[in-house]
């Protein structure tokens, strides 16, 4: 490709436009430009020409029909090598167009933003940029397509060399087709929900656009490939993750950090969780993260060697200093001062993540043989306020408030669920089994911690008695459960028959 000298520009987002714009016209580019973009360029001072000086023919219908036009696409798609096409463009007065930079109307934006009319978001479904796009990203061996901000700089850099490389143009083709797929998708599944979904955050199909963010070594076991994708318009994965120091992470790693950083989003307090193999081995809150973090640990000291720990609060260097004796293959916080992760350089292992806080997404999706499902995210907080008591004994203030934090925690650990508490600590868990009454008897065995005394949670109802009575044998003095079992009189009855309280919270929390 010869060195270009017409770029049309037209942007909706103008990050990054001033110093690329400048540089075009600094390397003899003729900017060809409409609307909004065209008066930000005669703003800077730049020589700009109207497309319709171009065309001949003025922007209609409030601007929808501007750069349809041959003279706009007859000088993008002309194939240069092709005399036919050299001739045509001559006879019909058509100027090559050799840089097309376009981003398109903010659809998603308006979509998604409270109290948009239908109307007006009809109105940004943008017909005249897709087709530009499109039109230069086909005819790539001869044109140059960008429509990401973050390329203008290797853009500029490789024109100011001489030209576009053949690589470089057909990378941009790339991006720009990914593009259009991911804008056309978005527009699809937003009128598909309007058209299809009537109240239900299900449309007849789904499009998802996906871009690969990481290549770990293998998937589960070694024998498996494996890719972690990110969402195409989303923050990222784990919320838009930066790796600080640490071997690479690998798929299980990646499963683990989701679930402890979940874990710690349902808590107010500082409070810490340890992880192995998606489940929580150690759940612990206080007035700072030191105490949460010995407290968590003190649950289940065996089973945290080599897990991933997720914190809410910024990481200083007391924690770093608390947490320094025990291999952890992860390590997740909002933010680590420089005290902090001087201290955690000396782990040349430890995989340290900056992660924000746990936003839900809309949908969750889960792939089996042949598709995948796809629920609303079990995100919504619970509300003990509305829990009812059906026993004789109401629970005490203090254990309440254990009840409430052992609720938070059976959230997360993979069902059966059932989780030994204190007002402070996870004392015992047990979880994954295939009936209630063994994950009772593993919460009780895996204890390090006094059980006599504490309360339990538990994530479905008890179908049975027999649970609540080895929760009662091992001086269980409350449980919380959502009841709903044709059984759950046979519960209260036992539950009062050992003096123990009840709540049930009339919500269940099933993770498989």
């Amino acid at each position: 490709m010869s060195p270009a000298r017409r770029a049309l520009v037209s942007v909706s987002d103008k990050t990054g436009l001033e110093p690329f714009a400048r540089g075009l016209a600094g390397l003899g580019f003729e900017l060809v430009s409409t609307g909004g973009t065209a008066k930000y360029l005669a703003g800077l001072g730049l020589p700009v020409v109207a497309v319709a000086d171009v065309t001949g023919f003025p922007e209609i219908l409030d601007g929808r029909v501007k750069t349809l036009h041959p003279k706009i696409h007859g000088g993008i798609l002309a194939e240069r090598q092709k005399s036919e096409h050299r001739r045509a463009l001559a006879e019909h007065d058509i100027a090559p167009i050799d840089l097309v930079v376009v981003n398109l109307y903010p659809f998603r934006e308006t979509a998604g933003k409270p109290g948009a009319t239908y109307e007006e978001i009809v109105e940004m479904i943008d017909i005249g940029g897709p087709s530009m796009v499109r039109s230069a990203a086909k005819n790539h061996a001869h044109v140059g397509v960008v429509v990401d901000p973050a390329d203008y700089p290797e853009v500029l850099a490789a024109l100011t060399a001489g030209e576009l490389p053949a690589a470089l143009r057909r990378r941009l083709a790339l991006i720009a087709f990914r593009h259009t797929a991911a804008y056309d998708g978005a527009i699809a599944a937003w009128l598909g929900g309007e058209a299809e979904g009537g109240d239900s955050p299900f449309p007849a199909r789904l499009t998802i656009q996906l871009e690969r963010e990481l290549l770990p070594r293998y998937g589960e076991n070694p024998h498996q490939a494996a890719a972690v994708y990110r969402q195409a318009e989303g923050p990222g994965v784990l919320g838009g993750m930066r790796q600080l120091q640490g071997k690479e992470l690998s798929w299980n790693n990646l499963l683990d950090a989701d679930a402890a950083r979940k874990a710690v989003a349902l808590h107010a307090e500082p409070a810490v969780a340890i992880l192995k193999h998606n489940n929580p081995c150690g759940v612990g809150r206080g007035d700072d993260l030191v105490s949460a973090y010995r407290r968590a640990l003190a649950c289940d000291p065996i089973s945290a060697f080599g897990s991933i720990i997720a914190v809410n609060r910024a990481v200083d260097d007391a924690f770093a200093a608390a947490m320094a004796e025990l291999f952890v293959e992860v390590l997740i916080a909002p933010a680590f001062d420089e005290a902090a992760l001087a201290r955690l350089a000396a782990k040349k292992a430890l995989r340290v993540l900056v992660c924000p806080p746990y936003a839900p997404a809309p949908l969750e999706l889960r792939g089996i043989d042949g598709g995948f499902l796809a629920q609303q995210p079990d995100a919504r907080p619970d509300d003990p306020a509305t829990w009812t008591c059906p026993t004789r004994r109401q629970p005490s203030a203090e254990e309440r408030r254990a009840l409430e934090f052992a609720w938070r925690v059976a959230r997360m650990v993979k069902s059966n669920a059932i989780v030994v508490a204190n007002g402070d600590q996870t004392v015992g868990i047990g979880a994954g089994q295939m009936s209630r009454v063994d994950s009772c008897r593993l919460a009780i065995e895996k204890a390090q911690l006094p059980v006599r005394g504490c309360v339990a949670a538990s994530d479905a109802f008890f179908p049975f008695r027999d649970g609540l009575d080895v929760l009662a044998a091992a001086g269980i003095t409350a449980v919380v459960h959502p009841g709903g079992s044709k059984r759950d009189d046979e519960v209260t009855k036992a539950a009062d028959e050992h003096g123990m309280a009840l709540l049930l919270t009339g919500r269940r929390h099933f993770r498989h």
